[in-house]
């Protein structure tokens, strides 16, 4: 049958060739429609608590995504009339930035007074160039001593300051975040222009959110050209023949384009983990490819004319391409059981993409090669070196099936040293602009790490309430009491003030009202004398029944955000039970989404991996291959985890998808081996050793190409600036090495062991 199909396909080889070009423009038109996700919450599912709770919080308290201008006066002085001039003028230019709701900086904090009778609420710095030295002083004493700045807007040392512009995105156009950000770097242009002796560099929620595309589009440029200039030259060296090489390379283009214009059909936006998709495709494709090309090249060598080459190698090979690419599309589509809805994109359009370079290698590559002249007639590179392999292995089958098993034993106690971890910042690297300026004002400023707290009494105006203020106070000052804690906005702290101002500016009276009417009527007055756009809408609710507590917090893992949330409810339950607190923020988010990654794809890897062995045991049609496949295929993610264990240690996100989708890819080297026995023992009457021999003769350099196009293509991918992306690709390389030792070392003792030594095998 399929060589009937293959002699239909090499006849009209003409119309194939067109008939592909036409179906694959036809669906890469689609591509028009890709465009770059830019807001973080991409990576949580609609169903993710932490984004639930996340999203409850904004609509209490509006919506705190932000921009910050981190400034660096030169002179080391903050507070001078030039520094405070350039401060004040960013100020007033962030007011412009596209969906700015809020600014909030130095010169403009609402500093309250008493004169007389009246409570006197100004921005504390009005007119920078009027102020004398003692001006400066005071104002300076003021700021770095007021809580709701130092440590946020500006450092105890008066050395760096900041602006925060707060942004509220209509959620309704994918260009909202790079127009923010645009307009803030042209600001930042400008200013730098114009005050020389500062540095600004922009951190944020908004520029994390930017970071996202810049990053993919910066993988793009540098690691595209460098897996398709690979790709070439593997195929140059190997094949030693131009004419396989560009209908592999024209097969490969064509199965990218395909994956990626579905997913333009599809509605799939562009993440960092999807611009993985189209190297992972390229190397997969490349697989089909190999493996009919290198037994092509066989039969040429043999005697062949062209096109008997090409019905016989889709006879041998049409079968284990079909079950490797349904193993390899089902260990993608495992993806979809991932708790962060880019990974699924990745494994659908991973799939789409295998699924069309399985289809091209049996219509478009056949017919391709037909019709490019087929020059020389010798064997493809490196297959004697494979030969010799293969008689070593049978020589010392014993010897190798033990110490693999061994070794296999040790490396797998070894995965405990793993540590569910993470730290979302550090997903980018240094060459990364938001990563650099990110880790600048972590040092020097403020963290860029934070966890809001809700705090309800549910009841409307319950928070002047002295009871609650003093619980909120006490929770304040145990947030500040905590090492890893550097700032809390907090409105008590406010309450404190207005008491003061409202006694004369009385130290003595720096301290929480006594009667709910009065802290009331103080807050009511404060409200009342703020300007547009300063308002505590981002700390009290409208009805006044809640207020929110902004923790920010030292660059931390995840596990230690994680405990410190727990200590912090913990802390809430004993203490204040009047209280109904929740706890949300981005920082919080991404704490929890490793962990439940990981719980969600122990589901999806298991479901990938019983449907693979009912495939593998339907393919080789007997139990006890489709075992004996198991151990090679289940074995390379297990002593992968383990050598990650001794060098790295660290499990987040980005690794908790490799074993899932490794399941499927390398499956691929076990079925061709097994075919190539099988075919030896069933059709040829061969014995266990013999049927291995042939095995390596036909197949072995085949699987080690492919391996190493795999983890050259991968590997390739470990150099993406995105963390996610280059931890998953280095530990998938090492995954596929290891499923290729294995293959090659232990699975033909193995077949030995337990096969015997009968001649032939039934079908």
């Amino acid at each position: 049958m399929v060589e009937s199909y293959t002699r239909w396909i090499v006849r009209w080889k003409y119309l194939v060739v067109l008939v592909t070009l036409a179906l694959t423009f036809a669906a890469t038109y689609g591509g028009k429609f890709l465009d770059f996700s830019n807001d973080y919450r991409m990576f949580f599912g609609e169903d993710n608590p932490q984004l639930l709770a996340f999203e409850k919080m904004q609509r209490t308290f509006n919506k705190n995504d932000n921009i910050l201008f981190v400034i660096t006066p030169k002179s080391g002085k903050v507070f001078s009339p030039d520094t405070l001039t350039a401060v004040k003028d960013i100020t007033k230019e962030s007011w412009q930035i596209p969906f700015s709701s809020r600014v909030d900086s130095i010169t403009n904090y609402q500093h309250t007074k008493a004169e007389g009778d009246d409570l006197i609420v100004d921005d504390l710095v009005i007119d920078p160039g009027a102020l004398s030295s003692e001006d400066l002083i005071s104002i300076q004493s003021i700021a770095i001593n007021e809580p709701m700045l130092v440590h946020r807007l500006v450092s105890p040392d008066s050395k760096f300051t900041g602006v925060n512009v707060t942004i509220q995105l209509p959620g309704k156009k994918l260009d909202e975040v790079p127009t923010a950000i645009a307009y803030a770097r042209d600001i930042k242009t400008r200013m730098l222009e114009k005050y020389p002796d500062i540095e600004i560099r922009l951190v944020g929620m908004a520029a994390l959110n930017n970071a996202f595309p810049e990053a993919s589009k910066n993988d793009v440029m540098q690691l595209y050209p460098l897996a398709l200039a690979f790709i070439i030259l593997t195929l140059l060296i190997l094949l030693r023949a131009i004419s396989g090489t560009v209908a592999t390379f024209v097969m490969i283009i064509l199965s990218i384009m395909t994956a990626m214009g579905l997913a333009g059909w599809s509605g799939i936006l562009l993440s960092p983990p999807v611009m993985s998709a189209p190297i992972m495709i390229l190397t997969m494709a490349i697989a089909d490819a190999v493996h009919l090309l290198v037994t092509m090249r066989h039969e040429l060598a043999t005697g062949r004319d062209k096109d008997s080459a090409i019905i016989e190698s889709m006879r041998i090979n049409f079968r284990p391409i079909l079950v490797t690419s349904l193993t390899t599309v089902l260990g993608f589509l495992s993806l979809n059981f991932s708790d962060a809805p880019p990974f699924h994109d990745l494994g659908n359009i991973a799939a789409m993409g295998v699924t069309a370079a399985f289809i091209f290698s049996i219509t478009f590559l056949p017919a391709m090669v037909s019709i490019l002249p087929a020059s020389g007639r010798h064997e493809v590179a490196g297959k004697q070196m494979m030969v010799r392999f293969g008689e070593f292995v049978i020589a010392r089958q014993k010897p190798l099936l033990i110490g693999n098993v061994l070794l296999m034993i040790i490396l797998a106690s070894l995965v405990p040293l793993n540590e569910l971890n993470d730290n979302f910042i550090e997903y980018f690297d240094e060459d990364i602009e938001f990563r650099r300026d990110s880790d600048y004002a972590s040092e020097n400023l403020t963290g860029v790490y934070y966890i809001d707290y809700a705090l309800g009494t549910e009841q409307s105006g319950g928070i002047s309430d002295p009871e609650y203020l003093r619980n909120v106070a006490k929770f304040s000052q145990f947030l500040r009491s905590q090492p890893n804690v550097i700032h809390v906005q907090t409105i008590s702290d406010t309450f404190k003030r207005l008491n003061k101002n409202m006694h004369g500016d009385d130290p003595s009276w720096q301290r929480l009202p006594e009667e709910r009417n009065q802290a009331a009527q103080y807050l009511l007055l404060y409200e009342m004398s703020l300007p547009y756009g300063l308002d505590l809408n981002n700390q009290i609710d409208i009805d006044k029944s809640a207020t929110k507590i902004a923790v920010t917090l030292k660059t931390l893992t995840s596990n230690e955000v994680i405990a410190f949330d727990d200590t912090a409810m913990k802390w809430l339950q004993e203490n204040t039970p009047s209280i109904k607190p929740y706890s949300s923020g981005p920082t919080i988010m991404f704490a929890h989404l490793g962990k439940r990654n990981i719980n969600s794809m122990l589901a999806g890897t298991s479901i990938a991996l019983i449907f693979i062995s009912a495939i593998l045991i339907i393919f080789l049609t007997s139990f006890k291959y489709g075992f004996i496949s198991l151990l090679p295929n289940l074995t390379p993610a297990l002593a992968a985890f383990g050598i990650w264990g001794i060098f790295v240690g660290q499990v987040g996100i980005g690794l908790s998808i490799v074993t899932g989708m490794t399941l499927g890819i390398v499956v691929d080297d076990t079925v061709h081996f097994l075919s190539k026995y099988l075919r030896a023992r069933r059709e040829k009457g061969l014995d266990a050793e013999e049927a291995v021999r042939y095995a390596f003769n036909n197949v072995g350099i085949a699987l080690l190409v492919t391996s190493l196009v795999l983890v050259a293509g991968f590997m390739v991918i470990a150099q993406s600036h995105f963390y996610l992306n280059s931890s998953m690709g280095l530990l998938t390389s090492v995954v596929i090495i290891l499923a290729l030792i294995i293959d090659l070392t232990f699975l033909p003792p193995l077949l030995m062991k337990f096969a015997g030594n009968t001649q032939g095998e039934k079908q």
